[in-house]
């Protein structure tokens, strides 16, 4: 009886070791499965990841790329826009004047409708001499007044001022004029060009008068539509120059001073000094007589200021009275 329950509790321990000992086999199999899988999905994972970061620096890169070109586009729009504004603001100031230019004309429009009338109405009473003397043809003498501007001289000289609000607002009217008054010599003996520094126009003939030719004066007009130098908007260095370097006893010399400005400092200065140089004769005449002609270029341009361009009429009107001159200031720029 005894051995039958011996080898009864021995079967059944064997079982139960069998048993624990499989178990122990299927989760460490389990573990070691688990664990050969695990590196493989990290590794797909990662790549996966490292992917995807690519993807999103390259869209980032794409981006930025179209971030500059809009910024580039946005300031140049900036500017087209700024262009634009400015336009506008030149085209509102021309329909202004152009209104009042209307204007103007209107009311002369009216005036010499009423003058014209008067004049039929004197016309009508004429009597038979006085009808006689307006048909007879009239001719102007060479030496006589052209605008008040004497013609009697036999070598002109031109200083022009060369500075930036001249050549900006009032260079075809310069150029204009410059042609007037050579037409208003038709011949001379010579005639020369410089600007308000004294700068000459032709190197070639510094010191020297040009010769009066046609080609001469063409090559002037040529020469002065492109023609920018220095300058400090003041005449004063050009006109001394002018006077010392061409003034002579047997010589009838006009100097022509076209400008807009004085940036000097004093005017009786100028004054005093242009009456030592250019001393006149025992009948009062002066070697060199002093036209000139101002630009109303101060007066017309927004944000300007007029002090410098009442200086320069001022200035200019005193010098061409003291030396036998005459000052003529332009009412506008065409």
């Amino acid at each position: 009886m005894k051995r039958r329950r011996r080898s009864e509790v021995s079967a059944f321990n064997l079982s139960f070791l069998d048993a624990i000992a499989c178990g122990f086999g299927a989760i460490v199999l389990l573990l070691v499965l688990s664990k050969v899988g695990e590196p493989i999905a990290l590794e797909t994972a990662r790549v996966d990841l490292d992917a995807r970061v690519a993807a999103l620096e390259a869209e980032i890169a794409r981006i930025r790329g179209e971030t500059t070109v809009l910024e580039r586009e946005l300031v140049g729009r900036r500017r087209q826009l700024s262009v634009e504004e400015e336009l506008i603001a030149r085209l509102r100031g021309d329909l202004s004047e152009l209104r009042g230019e209307y204007a103007a004309t209107r009311e002369l429009s009216e005036v010499s409708e009423i003058v014209e009338g008067r004049m039929l109405a004197a016309q009508q009473e004429l009597t038979e001499e006085m009808r006689r003397l307006r048909d007879r043809e009239y001719r102007r003498p060479a030496d006589s007044p052209v605008g008040g501007i004497p013609v009697d001289s036999e070598y002109i000289l031109f200083v022009i001022d060369t500075s930036g609000s001249m050549v900006r607002y009032a260079w075809p009217t310069v150029i204009r004029k410059m042609e007037q008054v050579l037409e208003a010599y038709p011949r001379v003996k010579g005639l020369q060009v410089m600007n308000d520094m004294g700068q000459y126009m032709f190197s070639q003939y510094a010191g020297k008068w040009i010769p009066d030719t046609p080609a001469r004066r063409r090559a002037v007009i040529e020469r002065l539509a492109t023609w920018t130098v220095f300058s400090n908007s003041s005449p004063v260095e050009g006109v001394t120059r002018a006077i010392r370097a061409f003034a002579a006893p047997d010589k009838s010399v006009s100097v022509y001073v076209f400008g807009d400005e004085f940036s000097g400092s004093s005017m009786q200065e100028v004054v005093e000094t242009i009456d030592t140089i250019n001393r006149a004769d025992s009948q009062g005449r002066r070697r060199v007589r002093v036209h000139a002609l101002g630009f109303p270029v101060m007066f017309q341009q927004t944000g300007f200021s007029d002090r410098t361009g009442v200086r320069f009429a001022t200035l200019m009107r005193e010098l061409c009275r003291r030396n036998g001159g005459t000052f003529v200031g332009l009412s506008e720029l065409r």
